[in-house]
């Protein structure tokens, strides 16, 4: 009986009796792979291109790390797609830069849905061989210098004052939000009353009415989280 694979990973499973002499080998490269999984660091660029990640057959490859560093200033929205069919638990650091752009970072399997990465985070992702989910996070801060749309867990810096943006500006809520999506927002320039921010609703309600929500206060700082259709957006903090 010949040898089989194993789903996730790629293994070279040996039946008894197959391969003499060379199980040393098979068993080395089994356990180069294993090390990858378990502790591997590969860091992508990807400002300029998607990345397609790989599982290659009895072999290390690119999609089998633990760890991945995605860098590169965006020019266009990039996507990072992982094979389907495999299991896999790893971890994503977003240091790309996104300059005055509104291009998104998603992480994603190839026939199924993933994840926008906040700016800056860094996250835990889960594949269960069909979508990929996000299951812990660490947050960046990211301060747009122009009209920006938000993901989930976007922690935004506003700063109006002179440095950052010297005008009112336009923060979107994302388009299609899931209930418990939160984005937060403080007022780094501490000018918010001068050059106003508001924040557009990308057609969500916002404390229940239909219409955006103009932040013209000085040094705010609060949470929107996404709690339903009626109600849209609600402050999970205000201060």
């Amino acid at each position: 009986m010949a040898s089989s694979t194993s789903t996730d990973l790629k293994l070279e499973l040996i039946t008894t009796g197959e391969k003499s002499g060379t199980w040393g080998t098979i068993t080395n490269t089994n356990l180069q792979i294993l090390e990858q999984a378990s502790s591997g660091y590969l860091s992508l660029a990807v400002g300029g291109a998607d990345v397609a990640l790989s599982l290659a057959t009895y072999a290390t490859s690119n999609g089998k790390n633990l760890y991945y560093k995605l860098t590169g200033t965006l020019t266009a929205n990039r996507t990072v797609t992982m094979p389907d069919t495999a299991e896999r638990v790893f971890i994503v650091e977003d240091a790309t830069a996104r300059s005055a752009s509104n291009f998104t970072l998603t992480v994603k399997t190839v026939s199924g849905t993933g994840l926008a990465l906040p700016v800056g985070s860094t996250t835990v992702l889960y594949s269960d061989g069909t979508n990929i989910t996000g299951k812990l996070q660490t947050k960046g801060y990211y301060t747009p210098s122009a009209t920006y749309t938000t993901v989930n867990g976007d922690q935004v810096l506003i700063d109006t004052s002179g440095s950052g943006i010297n005008s009112p500006v336009t923060i979107n809520l994302p388009a299609s939000p899931a209930i418990g999506n939160e984005i937060h927002f403080i007022d780094s320039g501490n000018n918010l009353a001068s050059n106003n921010l508001t924040i557009g609703r990308n057609s969500s309600n916002i404390l229940g009415a239909a219409s955006d929500l103009v932040v013209s206060t000085n040094t705010a700082a609060f949470t929107l989280v996404y709690v339903n259709a009626t109600r849209g957006w609600a402050y999970k903090d205000n201060i």
